[in-house]
């Protein structure tokens, strides 16, 4: 039985099959660009955690963690720290113009923490515009890319019967169409697994940020009831 030579087969399929194999192979390149650039993304960010990790566990007060963090990269847990910082140095300000800080202690004994896990949460949404960047695209590519490569199959199969009904009803002379046909799924799928494999992993690891950042947020607050919000 002599095999077939499927690159020859994909340079003289229609022209209907080579555009929807382009297509799907630009799909398959951009994917791959995205997934690359959210792995570098999230590894930068993991580190970025870490350093600010270390540098909150080790300064004295919040504003010398303030002081320290602004040149440092994208981080969530700096996002958050600087939202949380910048809401609690507002309302300090408003209160200490009049009592020393007395007002304020008595405003977070009789309302809690609420303004500042607002601004811990505005941190959190912020690093999620970041971490959510493109998955919607690679969701999309994972969902889109079979039907493509379907669409290239049932026009391949399609002019294989038309042959077939033009007297061409050999299996030397389908095979060929057919074979073309199978080709396009088999790219569309190509384009589609790593896509939604990566995507449903990216999600996961957003999850465990997402963890992270609440420990984090729970940190924080901690930290300031501790020292009663008299001083920064």
């Amino acid at each position: 039985m002599q095999s077939m030579d499927i690159l020859k087969i994909l340079l003289e399929s229609g022209p209907v099959v080579k555009f929807v194999l382009f297509i799907l192979i630009l799909i398959s390149v951009f994917s791959w660009a995205i997934i690359l650039k959210k792995r570098k993304a999230l590894k930068s960010m993991k580190k970025n955690n870490n350093t600010f990790l270390e540098l909150y566990k080790s300064s004295a007060s919040l504003k010398e963690i303030y002081d320290q963090t602004q040149e440092m990269p994208f981080s969530p847990f700096r996002s958050m720290f600087l939202e949380g910082f910048d809401e609690l140095v507002k309302i300090r300000e408003i209160f200490s113009k009049e009592n020393k800080g007395a007002g304020l202690h008595n405003h977070f004994k009789d309302f809690g923490l609420g303004v500042l896990e607002r601004g811990l949460k505005k941190g959190v949404n912020n690093s999620n515009i970041e971490l959510n960047n493109l998955l919607s695209t690679l969701a999309s590519i994972g969902s889109i890319s079979p039907f493509i490569g379907l669409f290239g199959t049932v026009w391949g199969i399609i002019n294989s019967f038309t042959g077939m009904a033009n007297g061409g009803g050999t299996i030397d002379a389908v095979a060929p169409g057919i074979a073309e046909a199978l080709v396009a799924t088999a790219v569309g799928l190509a384009a589609a697994i790593p896509a939604v494999w990566f995507y449903n992993f990216y999600n996961s690891e957003n999850t465990k940020l997402n963890d992270e950042m609440e420990t984090f947020g729970q940190d924080f607050l901690n930290s300031v009831e501790r020292t009663l919000v008299t001083k920064i």
